[in-house]
């Protein structure tokens, strides 16, 4: 049950299409056996980032390639490996950070397209399937590990890599983290809880460690539940709802003030702020393969690494 009147609907519209010659149709993949009940699947397009020249980088899960969008919208391919990337972040050194389901923590050099491990385990162990990441201020790394878990193996982890290599795993009783980014003072982080259907704010102390986890949102309803996250310029949270063809977007206190419609298909799975003035959200939408924006009153907050926006 919500206390808050239904928020205003904003209709999204089609900003791009991933071209069919990169379309791999009536194909099966390991990742979508897996994590999508065998459908053959052209393509699965996730983890939006944008460069400092304004292109919009992207993965494809199932087939383990990695696109830029140029802004007159053309694609084109930059990386394909034996991998199954999921989450992107862009560094101030150029690299772009991949947290891969597969192989762990990525990096590729964008200028030569070439990929090597970060971090591929932890204590000798692999992870479960690394799923998002982002980038602190001071340029730590915060990334989620959620694997198969959810209601019924609540025991998704939320790991911080620090900029001197340490690692550190915050907390490990989530079902099913996924998304995630920091408040504006960067004093919390929040993380998608897909499986709960639920935000949660996890404050960051200090020294480093994390106490007193709380539920900040719980949403209702869809296929799946929230997946990406972006914070706007005023400390308000944008969360696309995959497998309920929207994005949410909340005030600071986690108030709703905006309801954002797919055009076409049900899993809007990750969104980023983009345009001139940075008043654009770019949102990818992975089951028709397409990119939507629309136009907000707020713009991004900037991120470490990505383009001044």
């Amino acid at each position: 049950m919500s206390l808050y009147p239904p928020p205003p609907l904003v209709d999204a519209e089609v900003f791009a299409r991933l071209p069919d010659h990169f379309r791999r149709a009536g194909r099966r993949s390991n990742w979508a056996d897996v994590n999508k009940r065998g459908e053959t699947l052209h393509s699965f397009l996730e983890g939006p980032a944008f460069d400092s020249a304004g292109n919009l980088w992207l993965v494809d899960i199932p087939w383990g390639r990695i696109f830029r969008l140029s802004p007159e919208r053309e694609f084109t391919l930059m990386a394909e490996y034996d991998g199954e990337p999921n989450g992107l972040a862009f560094h101030p050194d150029g690299r772009l950070f991949i947290a891969d389901y597969k192989n762990g923590i990525m990096a590729m050099d964008t200028a030569t397209g070439r990929i090597e491990p970060v971090l591929e385990r932890t204590h000798g162990e692999r992870f479960k399937g690394v799923n998002d990441l982002v980038f602190s201020a001071d340029g730590d790394l915060y990334f989620t590990d959620q694997g198969q878990t959810g209601l019924h193996d609540p025991t998704g982890r939320l790991f911080r890599l620090s900029g001197d290599g340490r690692l550190t795993c915050l907390f490990d009783t989530l079902p099913s983290p996924n998304g995630l980014v920091p408040n504006l003072g960067e004093t919390a982080i929040y993380v998608a809880v897909t499986r709960a259907n639920a935000i949660w704010r996890v404050p960051l102390a200090a020294d480093g460690t994390t106490s007193k986890v709380g539920l900040f949102i719980q949403i209702s309803g869809g296929l799946s539940g929230p997946d990406g996250l972006a914070m706007d310029a005023e400390g308000g949270l944008w969360v696309a709802h995959a497998g309920n063809g929207c994005v949410w977007g909340f005030d600071r206190l986690g108030v709703p003030k905006c309801r954002i419609m797919s055009p076409q298909g049900l899993f809007t799975t990750n969104i980023a702020f983009g345009g001139a003035d940075g008043k654009t959200l770019f949102i990818t939408e992975s089951e028709s393969g397409t990119i939507l924006t629309a136009t907000l009153p707020v713009a991004g907050k900037p991120l470490f690494g990505s383009a001044k926006i």
